[in-house]
């Protein structure tokens, strides 16, 4: 008798044991999925519930595209003056920590006044990232214009993002091109990024820009491109209409291959923050983040749990 119930006290243990184990790996597993949202997606948000929420929720990390749709950052009271003092404790104080500053500069521009304001914008979210402690700043390329060549307004991009890499030096921050637009395809952000060649100006790759309307697998886009990708963008859309016009849906219920783009970055060695782009900003038609942003973590632990 004596025997049995210390084999069976035995086995308890080792099951506890177990258990424990799992628990911790699972925990550990959880805390190191690294996954960001965009606050584009949660525009009735204040700053306040912005970080508790992504804290609640399971995110590491925010990228910041505007709180309550006022998208100029720098002039915003959580970071004007020296306000950005308290609202870098207040991410710090979550465990958290912000990813990218989503600027609204456009750099094909071609008039002067206008490209001026976009580049003194710019690097107003350089400074302001810099103090945030943040990796990144996001600039549009953004389109291709019908009276000039396609290489004219190359130039004028690679122009501005020498311009914004050379603001940059010395602070911490890459100045990320995003693959947005019409510049959608690997070739023309290669001849962009090939041209600038500076450390400081890499690529935030829309992962679903590149597939929906350049029309690339994520494998291909990864091969050409992994060299320059510093952030990326995930959300998930299905076809609506005849054309390039799209249905944005709920991530891993569409028909873009995003689980086959998260596990071509894990395998590729993505070392990044997983974000998720939700256009609830653009579309309020769509789901409430309250929706939305949890049902992400829980696909994208899913996702790569299984890579």
């Amino acid at each position: 008798m004596k025997n049995v119930t210390r084999r069976g006290f035995t086995k308890t243990c080792l099951a506890a044991a177990a258990a424990a184990r799992f628990a911790f790996t699972q925990a550990r597993a959880a805390k190191t999925v690294d996954l960001s949202f965009s606050t584009l997606g949660c525009p009735t948000w204040d700053w306040k519930t912005i970080l508790e929420q992504a804290r609640k929720m399971g995110f590491t990390g925010i990228e910041l595209r505007g709180i309550q749709k006022r998208m100029d950052l720098p002039t915003l009271p959580q970071f004007a003056g020296t306000a950005w003092k308290q609202s870098l404790k207040d991410v710090q104080a979550l465990d958290l920590k912000i990813v990218d500053l989503g600027a609204s500069t456009q750099l094909h521009e071609p008039d002067a006044a206008k490209r001026k304001a976009g580049l003194d914008s710019a690097r107003q979210f350089i400074d302001l990232a810099h103090n945030l402690k943040c990796p990144h700043v996001r600039v549009f390329g953004d389109r291709f214009l019908k009276n000039e060549s396609r290489q004219a307004t190359i130039d004028r991009v690679v122009e501005g993002l020498r311009e914004l890499g050379n603001h940059a030096k010395g602070s911490g921050v890459t100045v990320l091109q995003e693959s947005h637009g019409d510049f959608n395809k690997s070739a023309d952000l290669l001849a962009v990024l090939k041209a600038v060649d500076m450390p400081e100006v890499a690529l935030l790759w829309d992962t679903h820009h590149t597939v929906a309307f350049g029309k690339e697998s994520p494998g291909e886009t990864w091969k050409q491109m992994s060299k320059y990708v510093r952030h990326i963008h995930l959300k998930d859309s299905r076809p609506k209409g005849d054309g390039d016009e799209v249905q944005y849906v709920l991530f891993g219920t569409g028909s873009r291959p995003v689980k086959e783009t998260v596990k071509v970055l894990a395998e590729g060695g993505y070392k990044g923050s997983y974000g998720l782009e939700w256009e609830k900003g653009w579309h309020p038609e769509l789901e409430e983040p309250e929706v939305a942003f949890p049902q992400f973590v829980k696909t994208m632990r899913e996702y790569l749990g299984e890579s």
